[in-house]
């Protein structure tokens, strides 16, 4: 039985592929009783490492909170293990590509605002992520379009027991878990990851938004080992000053507070937030989740409009030469309003 003739948890249909997380493939499905279309994640039960059965447990100890997508099924069905979880938007990873790679102060810092209290959710809840990039922050879908959702968590794991909150011990000789690009650097150094690794992780990823890349991008090596010895000693050779150069202080305020931290001590979320709300009021930017994106669509749809009516259409094609609105986007890039899953 192939795939695409499969049900899973009888009432959910698979259709077409939409993506791929860390362990396994993704698919639009349709519950057949309600219509409603959903994510059903995929892994075959011959897989070397099978882990989405403690994915599906992760989602369920985080279950409530916000941004955090709801499992509705998980069971085996045929060969595979299947995992059934609400649909959601493109990846943040996707919507940079949809805007040229870069993002503006304004959209980092809204997005920026989100990252950190969903990093705060999962702390919280006794787990950290251990893979904190762009490509794991879908937006939603509908009403819930402006809001951040984390996905996979094929790589989280407990930092502490959950009732007596007794931290792990410290640890060294640790393999590389996670991307390389966005580790920390005590990640790199082999030392047993906590909270202050995904804090790290996010202080990356806000420069990579504002940046456009970061400095130990396109490394060569021969091997992987090597590679990644190289995005270390980038990483660790390049001044906090000469990252963050360009973009307000706060970035680098809160890349040496990060790192700054001990193995098993707690962040301040909340002072991580202050400072970048203060600087968005500072700056007299609005609260109205317009980003980049947000704008971008509405100005290319506006030019397409404009350029369709600028175009005489032939005798007998009348009207054949203007685009849809809504489906203009920058050549080479996803569309990201294209529903992905998560784990995409």
């Amino acid at each position: 039985m192939t795939t695409m003739d499969l049900r899973v948890g009888n009432k959910y249909r698979i259709g077409r592929k939409i993506g791929s997380g860390s362990f396994g493939d993704i698919y639009l499905g349709t519950n057949i009783i309600s219509g409603e279309e959903i994510a059903i994640k995929l892994e075959s039960v011959k897989a070397k490492h099978p882990q989405l059965e403690y994915e599906a447990r992760v989602y369920k100890s985080l279950a409530g909170g916000v941004g955090i997508p709801f499992v509705r099924w998980f069971g085996t069905e045929c060969d595979y293990n299947a995992m059934v979880l609400d649909l959601l938007g493109p990846s943040l990873e996707d919507l940079f590509n949809f805007c040229n790679r870069k993002f503006s102060l304004k959209t980092v810092l809204l997005l920026a605002d989100q990252l950190i209290s969903r990093i705060e959710y999962i702390h919280a809840k006794s787990f950290i992520h251990r893979d904190i990039k762009p490509d794991n922050f879908l937006m939603g879908i509908g009403k819930r379009g402006n809001q951040v959702n984390v996905i996979d968590f094929g790589l989280a794991k407990k930092y502490r027991d959950p009732k007596t909150h007794f931290h792990i011990p410290y640890r060294e000789n640790k393999n590389l878990t996670g991307t390389a690009r966005y580790a920390s650097i005590n990640t790199h150094l082999g030392v047993e990851q906590s909270r202050r690794d995904d804090m790290e992780s996010l202080g990356y990823v806000m420069l990579y938004f504002c940046r456009g890349s970061l400095p130990w991008q396109g490394l060569k090596a021969a091997t992987k080992k090597q590679k990644y010895d190289r995005i270390m000693e980038k990483k660790m050779t390049t001044p906090t000053e000469v990252l963050c150069r360009g973009f307000p202080n706060e970035f680098a305020i809160y890349l040496n507070y990060t790192r700054s931290l001990r193995f098993d001590d707690k962040p301040d979320y909340s002072y991580l937030r202050k400072i970048f709300r203060d600087l968005f009021v500072r700056e007299g930017f609005q609260y109205d989740y317009v980003f980049d994106w947000t704008v971008y669509k509405y100005q290319k749809n506006a030019q397409a409009i404009a350029q369709a009516q600028q175009k005489e259409p032939e005798k007998g094609e009348e009207g054949t030469n203007a685009p849809a609105a809504g489906t203009s986007k920058p050549s080479g890039t996803r569309n990201p309003a294209a529903r992905q899953a998560p784990g995409v």
